[in-house]
């Protein structure tokens, strides 16, 4: 495990002279990479944010996919309708390349709350914690409870959102962070003591 100081939270990364970042959520990583060449860099901009890279669930509602699938991951695999993990690494050096920084909108508190496929093929059975393209299993998480009283600090910290399978912070992001964006968003943080996890894992 790779222990760094955590920064404070105004160290953004940003090249010299650029102050401001766009969130580019749902976008296809190489036309992510096309607007950092075409406009963002030579405009200025400092980054982008993107959606979860990670495996996701494949969830249907209707003739369309909802922006929220991209929030219950099956695997730390980066491959999304957004594109696989060659197209994730060029966007990166692309963006990079002409100033533009790119901060990862990183989904580890959990895991998919229904079973099926994920956009690269993974399945995963949430009943029984049980994602085996990570793998994670049972003992990965904790102690299943809903958070139904959010005036109850403790059963909001620990407990599970909408069946949101809540991982005990062991391992992760390790595929993301090999090509080294700039920084996470972390969502759903409720919990200090998971957000030191976090820290150490980072």
């Amino acid at each position: 495990m790779t222990h760094v100081k955590t920064l404070d939270q105004k160290k953004h990364n940003f090249e010299k002279g650029r102050n401001s970042i766009v969130h580019l959520f749902e976008w296809k990583w190489s036309d992510v990479a096309d607007e950092c060449e075409r406009f963002l860099g030579p405009k200025g901009y400092a980054g982008v944010q993107i959606s979860p890279p990670n495996e996701n669930l494949v969830v249907t509602s209707g003739v369309y996919r909802p922006w929220w699938e991209r929030y219950q991951p099956v695997s730390y695999r980066l491959v999304t309708r957004s594109g696989d993990e060659n197209a994730f690494a060029d966007m990166v050096k692309r963006c990079n390349g002409v100033g533009v920084k790119i901060y990862v909108d990183a989904v580890f508190n959990h895991m998919a709350a229904s079973s099926g496929t994920g956009t690269a093929g993974s399945t995963c059975n949430p009943t029984n914690k049980d994602y085996p393209a990570v793998p994670y299993k049972f003992h990965h998480f904790h102690p299943s409870c809903a958070i139904d009283d959010y005036n109850n600090a403790a059963n909001v910290r620990n407990c599970e959102l909408l069946h949101l399978r809540d991982l005990n912070q062991a391992s992760i992001l390790k595929s993301v962070l090999s090509i080294s964006p700039s920084t996470f968003a972390v969502v759903k943080t409720t919990n200090k003591r998971r957000l030191r996890e976090r820290r150490q894992i980072i």
